[in-house]
C-alpha cells in the first residue's frame, strides 16, 4: 500500500505497523456530506424507485413467486463478483437434482448465499444489524465451500489485504485495519452508526454502511458478499422495502471496476460524493428495472393462467415454475401430490400451452424448462 496515494485524511488515516506494512484506519461515520443539486436529485430518484418497488411488493398477488427467482439471481451475481463461474441455470438445476452437482462446484457457494440471505431476512425480526448477526450470516455463507478453513463465523485475528493475485501485505492496494484493537474499535463505531435512526436519509446511511464494512473487512474471506447482503437487510429492517426485491449485485457486476474505484477513492481522496452518486444511481436504475421486470413476469403469469383456464393441476405447477422454471416428473409429482403418470400428463398440458419444453434430449432423466419464465428473469439470456 503506497502511503503517497492517500492524499486525504477525511475518511481515515494510514499507519505503519510495527511489522513494517502500511494499514488504513477508517474514521467513525458519518462524514460531512454536501447535498449538491446533483446528489439531491439522485437521492430523490432513488427514493422514488425504491418506494414504487416496495409498493409493488406489498400488493403483488403472490410476491413469493417473484422473490424466489430474484434471490437466486442475486446470489449468482454477488458470487460471480468474487470469481465463481456458476450461472442461474446451474443453481436451479442443482435445486431440483443436487446429485448432478459435483463436489467442490461453485454452485455450492451460490447455494450458501441464498441460505445466508434467507436466514438474514428471518433474523432481522429479532436481532439488530450488529456483530452477532453478521457472524451468523458469515458462518452460513462459508460452510463447506472454498475459504471454509478461514474461520467461518469469526472475525479475523490476523491481517488481510486487497490487491492483485500474488500481492502481499507490503504490495497490496489496500490493507484494512489490524484486528486488535483497531478493527474491533472500528466495528463498534460501525454498529452504533448502523443502528442510528432519523439522522440522515436512509439510502445515504445504507451507502455509508456498505462502504465502511468493506473498509473494515472484518473477515478473512467473504466480506464482499456479506457487505452486499447487508444492503438488502438494512432496507428491509428499516421498512424501506416490503419484500426483498431490490438486488444490486447485477449492477455492480456490470460496473465492477467503477464500484471498486469508488470505494478506494474514499480511502485515498475522501471522495464520498462519487461513491454516493454510484450507489444512488445503482438503486435508482436497479429499482426501475425490477419494477418493469416484475410487471412483465406478472403479465406472463396472467397470460398462461388464461390459457390453462380451469386446469387446476396445471395452474399449480405453473406457479411452482415461477419459483424454479426447471422440473422433472418426480419433482412435479411431489409438488402436486400425484402419481408420476398424472404428473407427466400435467407437464404435457404445459408443453402444449408453450410454457414447458424438454431440455435434455434424453430418454431417461429428462428435465423440462419453462423458457418464457427464465427469459423474463434474465432478459439478456437466450433461453
Amino acid at each position: 500500500m503506497d502511503p503517497k496515494s492517500f492524499t486525504s485524511r477525511d475518511a481515515g488515516e494510514i499507519r505503519k505497523t510495527s511489522t513494517g506494512y502500511w494499514t488504513f484506519i477508517p474514521r467513525p461515520l458519518p462524514p460531512k456530506i454536501e447535498y449538491t443539486a446533483e446528489l439531491t436529485l439522485l437521492l430523490s430518484q432513488a427514493d422514488a424507485a425504491l418506494s414504487e418497488l416496495s409498493g409493488l411488493g406489498r400488493y403483488l398477488p403472490n410476491p413469493d413467486l417473484l422473490i424466489a427467482l430474484y434471490v437466486k439471481r442475486e446470489a449468482v451475481a454477488s458470487s460471480r463478483i468474487e470469481g465463481t463461474q456458476a450461472d442461474l441455470s446451474d443453481l436451479l438445476l442443482d435445486e431440483i437434482e443436487p446429485k448432478r452437482t459435483p463436489p467442490g462446484s461453485d454452485v455450492l457457494e451460490v447455494r450458501n448465499y441464498v441460505a445466508a440471505l434467507n436466514r438474514g431476512l428471518r433474523q432481522i425480526e429479532k436481532l439488530p444489524l450488529a456483530g452477532r448477526l453478521v457472524r451468523d450470516l458469515h458462518k452460513v455463507l462459508m460452510h463447506g465451500v472454498r475459504g471454509q478453513e478461514r474461520t467461518p463465523g469469526d472475525f479475523r485475528r490476523t491481517p488481510n489485504w486487497i490487491g492483485p493475485p500474488g500481492s502481499t501485505l507490503m504490495t497490496a492496494t489496500y490493507v484494512p485495519p489490524p484486528p486488535d484493537p483497531e478493527m474491533h474499535e472500528c466495528l463498534k463505531h460501525w454498529e452504533v452508526f448502523v443502528n442510528q435512526r432519523g439522522t440522515m436519509p436512509e439510502l445515504v446511511q445504507c451507502a455509508l454502511i456498505h462502504e465502511h464494512f468493506e473498509a473494515i473487512h472484518p473477515f478473512l474471506d467473504g466480506n464482499g458478499r456479506i457487505g452486499r447482503l447487508l444492503i438488502m437487510l438494512f432496507l428491509m429492517e428499516r421498512g424501506r422495502l416490503s419484500k426483498p426485491l431490490l438486488y444490486l449485485s447485477s449492477y455492480i457486476e456490470q460496473s465492477k471496476s467503477t464500484y471498486y474505484e469508488s470505494l478506494q477513492r474514499i480511502r485515498t481522496h475522501g471522495d464520498w460524493p462519487a461513491w454516493l452518486r454510484y450507489f444512488l444511481t445503482a438503486v435508482r436504475d436497479t429499482g426501475r428495472s425490477a419494477i418493469a421486470q416484475s410487471q412483465s413476469i406478472l403479465k406472463l403469469r396472467d397470460a398462461f393462467r388464461g390459457k390453462l383456464a380451469k386446469q387446476h393441476r396445471a395452474l399449480m405447477l405453473l406457479d411452482e415454475l415461477f419459483v424454479n422454471p426447471y422440473t422433472t416428473v418426480t419433482r412435479a409429482s411431489e409438488q402436486l401430490g400425484v402419481t408420476p403418470p398424472t404428473a407427466q400428463k400435467t407437464i404435457g398440458i404445459l408443453e402444449k400451452a408453450g410454457m414447458l419444453s424438454e431440455a435434455t434430449g434424453a430418454r431417461w432423466g429428462r428435465v423440462w424448462l419453462a423458457r418464457p419464465i427464465l427469459k423474463a428473469v434474465e432478459p439478456t439470456r437466450s433461453a
